[in-house]
């Protein structure tokens, strides 16, 4: 009888220090994913160009994350980087196929970012709408690998890991990623506040429909992405020139006769305009400056991808 009792006394003291061990490395998985969430976040955006499912491969790289034993891991960091980058994939690849059926233009979701992610220029680069759409035209594979090595500075073992190829292979994938995004990123870099006064200058000449004051600011081959996903009023595709792309947004405005605020904010690292009509915000444009002058023009009507241009979103690439 004593016997019983006492190996019951044992076996719950047993069962409790178990259970806190659980609950220890339970805290100890929460606090690291929590330390690399922003980190985590930004691979998977920039992969994936959408917030929304960003936070959807967030979620699935957690579920995983919790059943692995933190405790006998010599680089957590990496582990997790693997993991999303995996998840990223797989949700890339499903949303190739969605986008062959979207309706019009697509185009990357805005965010609202911090200060300090538009100080930071390798970090503003990567994100920036510009070259977002250049990587639309990488294959899956050549885009994670290209965001790993580039944006994030990984190693190739590690990307290797993390795409499942042998590190050879990832050499040869980034080599021919870097040589198709060079060819087509914008080359010609402009200083914070020279993005700013072009900024300026095209708000200004938006919200009185000066012609000349567009054709000034734009640049001679400026193009222009309206992306409204089918529920908003958008170009079917892109408009090219700059006396296309003035006359257009004069004569949609005058047309319209809209009563139209433009208020200047700072989307994917760079200078952005949110327009409202109505006292509604009725979207958000980015824009590319080379040389003082507007390159691209990147207009989200979207009302599904303008929920995170009210909040800021915290990136890094470290």
């Amino acid at each position: 009888m004593n016997t019983t009792s006492e190996a019951g006394r044992r076996g719950q003291t047993a069962s409790e220090a178990a259970g806190l061990d659980s609950n220890d490395a339970a805290v100890e998985a929460t606090e690291t994913f929590v330390a690399h969430r922003n980190l985590l976040f930004t691979v998977a955006y920039e992969m994936l160009g959408s917030a929304a499912d960003a936070e959807d491969v967030l979620q699935e790289a957690w579920l995983r994350w919790v059943r692995v034993d933190v405790g006998q891991m010599s680089d957590q960091r990496a582990y997790l980087v693997r993991i999303t980058t995996r998840q990223a994939l797989n949700r890339l690849r499903s949303m190739k196929r969605r986008r062959e059926s979207y309706m019009g233009s697509w185009l990357p979701e805005p965010l609202l970012t911090t200060a300090d992610v538009a100080a930071d220029v390798e970090l503003a680069e990567s994100v920036s709408m510009a070259l977002m759409l250049v990587l639309e035209t990488l294959t899956p594979i050549e885009r994670a690998v290209f965001v790993l090595r580039e944006a994030f500075g990984f190693g190739y073992d590690e990307i290797a890991a993390a795409v499942d190829k042998a590190p050879t292979a990832v050499y040869q994938i980034a080599h021919r990623a870097r040589r198709h995004v060079e060819a087509r990123r914008p080359r010609r870099t402009v200083t914070a506040r020279q993005a700013q006064a072009a900024t300026e200058a095209f708000r200004r000449a938006l919200e009185t429909r000066d012609l000349r004051g567009l054709l000034d600011v734009l640049a001679p081959d400026v193009v222009a992405i309206s992306d409204g996903g089918g529920i908003k009023q958008a170009t079917p595709r892109p408009i090219i020139g700059a006396d296309k792309v003035a006359r257009f947004i004069v004569g949609g405005l005058t047309k319209n006769r809209v009563a139209l605020i433009v208020e200047p904010t700072t989307v994917n690292g760079g200078p952005a305009l949110a327009l409202h009509v109505d006292g509604e915000l009725d979207g958000v444009i980015a824009m590319c400056v080379e040389d003082t002058r507007i390159t691209g023009l990147y207009f989200v009507r979207n009302p599904q991808k303008l929920t995170r241009v009210e909040s800021e979103t915290p990136l890094t690439l470290r």
